[in-house]
């Protein structure tokens, strides 16, 4: 470890990948401290798998999605994976098989889980809206709902609604995420 980790305490990215996996779900790297994440319920990663199959079929040209997108939203102390997340195919090829995404992805989607806070989950919204993030979305399964943050916006959509976001260009029937 550098002087400069011993002082400060933070992992740098490069400390971070040294660290021996998880007995089970994996590690983020989050403002330089490492923080064990589980792997996400059934019913966590069934409305992840939707919203994949969603945004490909919207998508699927230019932009590569990925559920668990593991990314660096900022150059160090940060390596974050969102639930869903979609990229430019020119990021991504940008991106080496061995590395992880510089920047956050256009869209970032977080889907809920008893155990997230409002702060953890708006904490990563004002680092990925900086860093490369058009869209930021929080889906609700308790309540049935999609937040869409762009820009300084946020919009709430319920089941009956639809969300249209230029870029990507997407269009969700929210109704299809929660089936």
């Amino acid at each position: 470890m550098g002087m400069s980790a011993l002082q400060t305490g933070l992992l740098t990215v490069e400390e971070f990948l040294r660290l021996p996996d998880p007995p089970e779900g994996h590690y983020e790297l989050h403002h330089g401290e490492p923080v064990a994440m589980p792997p996400p319920k059934k019913g966590h990663q069934r409305i992840q798998n939707r919203l994949q199959r969603l945004l490909q079929r919207f998508a699927g040209e230019h932009y590569v999605v990925h559920m668990e997108m593991a990314f660096r939203p900022t150059p160090e102390h940060e390596v974050w994976v969102a639930d869903v997340g979609c990229v430019s195919v020119d990021r991504d090829d940008a991106t080496a098989d061995d590395d992880y995404l510089t920047g956050a992805p256009e869209l970032v989607i977080e889907v809920l889980s008893p155990s997230n806070t409002v702060d953890e989950i708006n904490d990563k919204m004002f680092i990925c809206m900086p860093n490369g993030c058009n869209s930021f979305w929080i889906v609700d399964p308790k309540h049935q709902v999609v937040s869409v943050t762009q820009g300084a916006v946020t919009k709430h959509y319920g089941v009956q609604a639809t969300i249209v976001i230029p870029s990507p260009a997407i269009k969700v029937e929210v109704g299809e995420i929660f089936r």
